[in-house]
């Protein structure tokens, strides 16, 4: 059993070595592969609106999120989310999970819709679990993304109504 929570000051240490595999990687965000884990920080607990965290049934943390508003200004009342899961827990629903607990928190949050602004091509597996929950391609940028081993590839930009 999981469940999804609030951020926790005490969850960083767990939470980092996820992020940090996830971003040194490089085939799902685009951020510098050796990004610093100040920078990592500053980017996904202190910039966001909301974070929250997916815990196991012993209290670890598995996966988490952040909500923010994808722009400023008139844009603010579009939110955009980011969403990881450890290696060994992926599989088991905790991406969907959080997607459906995003939407609810961003409804909650007063946002009219909700935006990726750049969900790599090659992640096959995450664009159909955008699409489940709702999310249709807006829009393909070419080559946008610099993916370690395909080389260059498209991004998507996805997009739902709230």
């Amino acid at each position: 059993m999981t469940t999804i929570r609030p951020f926790e000051t005490g969850d960083w240490p767990t939470l980092w070595p996820i992020i940090e595999a996830i971003f040194r990687a490089g085939e799902t965000y685009a951020v510098p592969r050796h990004i610093s884990e100040q920078d990592a920080h500053r980017m996904w607990i202190e910039l966001p609106r909301a974070i929250r965290v997916v815990v196991d049934a012993q209290g670890e943390a598995i996966g988490s999120y952040y909500l923010k508003a994808n722009q400023s200004g008139p844009g603010d009342h579009v939110a955009n989310c980011g969403y990881v899961v450890a290696a060994h827990a992926r599989g088991q629903g905790i991406a969907g999970a959080m997607c459906k607990h995003s939407l609810t928190l961003a409804r909650e949050l007063g946002f009219t819709a909700m935006q990726y602004n750049l969900v790599v091509a090659s992640n096959t597996v995450a664009i159909g679990l955008w699409q489940k929950h709702g999310f249709t391609i807006a829009g393909t940028l070419p080559l946008a993304f610099r993916h370690p081993e395909q080389g260059l590839v498209d991004a998507h930009v996805m997009y739902r109504l709230l």
